[in-house]
């Protein structure tokens, strides 16, 4: 492992979303909290960052957000009922996450867009590099989680590092895309970066999901950000500046995604998960 630069230590999950495709299901209940299986998105999310050997877990929420506080806690009631009963496993997973991570919560009071969700979570990052994992994309690396493969990237070059993946041209308007030169198999540098451009706009088909690594001066670049497309503030902007200094790597992750953001997205996912649970 290269000690040149700072540890990650601290990945960031903006949750405060509404979750507006999935009503009326999102209603009560936050988007992150519906299960994939018997996981909540969440949980798969934090999962994949403390395989990265990432154990301090800090998140943005809003109001009715109340679950996800109470997802990662001890539930006793339920505990002392289950205890010495054949379903006592089921709680397994959840409470080896509780017990090998710091959880910590912060509110976006305002929906602002991303890059003030990441904005919001400065109090709880502080000035070191941190990752972010967006819970709606569902990402599994097999044996290697695409959050360290990130890590390893990061630990390599010691600056920003985006995930993207290929999507049809067509779709680019659902996306951060970027443009930049391939100085390895499967690594971009990048030179630009456009938020959901129309597809002949495009600078690419190479579109950024839900994974990143940031260096801590993103906050100040982000506080110097104008709302951009929606008139929110997009971290796609804030990258940019660091892109402009030859600060940011964009990484063709190993594994697959699922935009459980929509319907037919987290309906794959269930059935890819499902499948590979019984396989």
């Amino acid at each position: 492992m290269n000690t040149k630069y700072p540890t990650i230590k601290k990945c960031l999950f903006p949750a405060a979303g509404y979750g507006t495709r999935f009503l009326p299901a999102t209603k009560a209940i936050p988007k992150e909290m519906l299960p994939v299986l018997t996981k909540p998105l969440l949980q798969y999310g934090v999962e994949e960052a403390l395989a990265a050997n990432i154990n301090t877990i800090a998140i943005v929420t809003g109001r009715g957000k109340r679950a996800i506080e109470d997802h990662f806690d001890i539930s006793y009631e339920l505990e002392h009922q289950i205890k010495g009963t054949s379903k006592e496993h089921y709680l397994t997973e959840i409470r080896s996450l509780i017990t090998k991570c710091t959880f910590s919560y912060t509110r976006q009071v305002e929906m602002k867009g991303l890059g003030h969700a990441i904005l919001s979570g400065e109090t709880l990052i502080g000035h070191e590099p941190f990752a972010v994992v967006l819970a709606d994309d569902l990402c599994d690396g097999n044996s290697h989680g695409v959050l360290a493969q990130m890590v390893s990237l990061y630990e390599k070059h010691g600056c920003t590092v985006v995930a993207i993946e290929e999507v049809p041209r067509e779709q680019t308007y659902k996306y951060g895309v970027i443009a930049g030169e391939e100085i390895e198999e499967g690594v971009y540098r990048v030179s630009d970066m456009v938020e959901k451009p129309d597809p002949k706009d495009a600078p690419s088909n190479l579109a950024i999901i839900g994974r990143y690594i940031l260096t801590p001066d993103i906050f100040d670049i982000i506080r110097d950000t104008k709302p951009g497309k929606g008139g929110e503030v997009q971290i796609t902007d804030a990258i940019l500046e660091q892109a402009k200094q030859g600060r940011v790597l964009a990484y063709k992750f190993k594994g697959k995604r699922f935009d459980c953001g929509s319907v037919d997205g987290f309906v794959e996912a269930t059935n890819y998960f499902y499948a590979k649970s019984e396989s």
